[in-house]
């Protein structure tokens, strides 16, 4: 049930409070509240499969200005928790939208909340930490929420990927979107570009996003999804050239059937290629090992130095756990580096064709600076 310019509080776990309106469904959800710096892209970062259990907080002033658009779905609903921003705007105005964020939580049933100092609550997660929180439009007694907040498990040790990944196996086709438009007219075309099948490639779904997909079969890859639940024996059914491991939700340290099978699949020397979640699973099921950060890299502007080549990538990140860099297998090397904090964005094996990064290549939203890592990918398959 829509809830528009009701009212709405969210109350974090150590009893901060902020009251605001709410424009999103009426209800109460609860999750780890978190912030992304991004100035565009909301659309992405609401559908994006990693957000699963989370609050998010826009720390740009306003946000709704484009509205909603099928093409921008980077899975096939929103999967956050909660959505807090400074300002919703009511006017939307882009020639691709076809309805307003409002109707578009509405219909969804995500509760937001919107007129509160997002300043505040972004420095306060900066100082204090990531936390657990509660968006209502229903409970408004701060006792009542710090409860609920704290009675929450919070993320560390949490599995998500049963929740996000795909029900079935199924193959991806879909190439980069190509537009069409006179901006003069109403006249418009959208077409999907489908490339040539080329090597087969196994990706692994652990809530992976569409945009990924789109990359990957832009460098030819003749792509095959399959569940987080996959068995090595599945995998190798398919008999495939190489393997993705794909970004998620989550801890990573609790997705055991995942680096259990990423073990496996290692003894079989094909390509592997991991991002975000993929990535830490992958270092994990070499013997590294993950922590929580205290608040998270989200955002569209995080500066990444390749040490192979001495450059700097402006990349898009969502990530709320890390690779430690202390005891890392002498097999993997690390290859990035975060400019921001000196944390691991990548990795590589010395010994075989095995590589991964924590940010996003794929961006959607983003920069597309490190799209040569699908290419890479592609070069290494037989």
């Amino acid at each position: 049930m829509a809830n528009d310019n009701g009212r709405a509080v969210l109350v974090l776990e150590d009893g901060t409070r902020f009251d605001g309106v709410s424009f999103g469904a009426n209800g109460e959800q609860v999750g780890e509240v978190c912030f992304n710096s991004s100035m565009t892209g909301y659309q992405e970062i609401l559908t994006d499969p990693s957000y699963a259990g989370q609050i998010v907080t826009m720390t740009a002033p306003q946000i709704g200005n484009v509205g909603v658009n099928p093409e921008d779905m980077e899975s096939e609903r929103p999967w956050i928790r909660g959505f807090v921003v400074k300002e919703n705007a009511r006017l939307l105005s882009n020639w691709r939208a076809v309805e307003s964020l409002i109707a578009f939580l509405n219909r969804h049933g995500v509760p937001a909340i919107e007129g509160i100092d997002t300043r505040r609550l972004v420095n306060h997660l900066r100082e204090n930490g990531a936390q657990r929180g509660v968006l209502s439009t229903v409970d408004f007694d701060t006792a009542s929420l710090v409860a609920k907040a704290r009675a929450w498990p919070g993320l560390t040790g949490m599995d998500l990927t049963p929740e996000v990944t795909c029900g079935v196996a199924h193959h991806w086709t879909d190439g980069p979107i190509a537009w069409k438009s006179d901006i003069w007219s109403t006249a418009e075309s959208r077409s999907v570009n489908r490339p040539a099948a080329g090597k087969r490639v196994v990706a692994l779904d652990f809530g992976i996003k569409r945009n990924i997909l789109r990359g990957l079969v832009s460098v030819g890859c003749d792509l095959r999804v399959l569940p987080a639940t996959a068995t090595l024996e599945e995998i190798l059914a398919l008999q495939p050239a190489g393997v993705f491991l794909s970004n998620g939700p989550g801890d990573p340290e609790a997705v055991h059937h995942g680096i259990g099978v990423i073990r496996q699949v290692l003894q079989r020397d094909l390509p592997v290629f991991g991002i975000c979640l993929g990535h830490q699973m992958l270092c994990l099921a070499l013997g590294a090992k993950t922590r929580k950060l205290k608040f998270g890299h989200r955002g569209g502007n995080h500066p990444v130095k390749n040490l192979q080549t001495g450059q700097v990538e402006v990349t898009s990140q969502n990530h709320g756990f890390v690779v430690e860099s202390d005891g890392l297998p002498a097999d993997l090397e690390v290859t990035h580096l975060s400019l921001f904090d000196g944390t691991v964005e990548g990795v590589r094996l010395r010994s075989a064709p095995v590589f991964s990064v924590q940010y996003h290549p794929e961006a959607s939203p983003g920069p597309h600076d490190a799209h040569y890592l699908f290419r890479q990918f592609a070069e290494l398959l037989a």
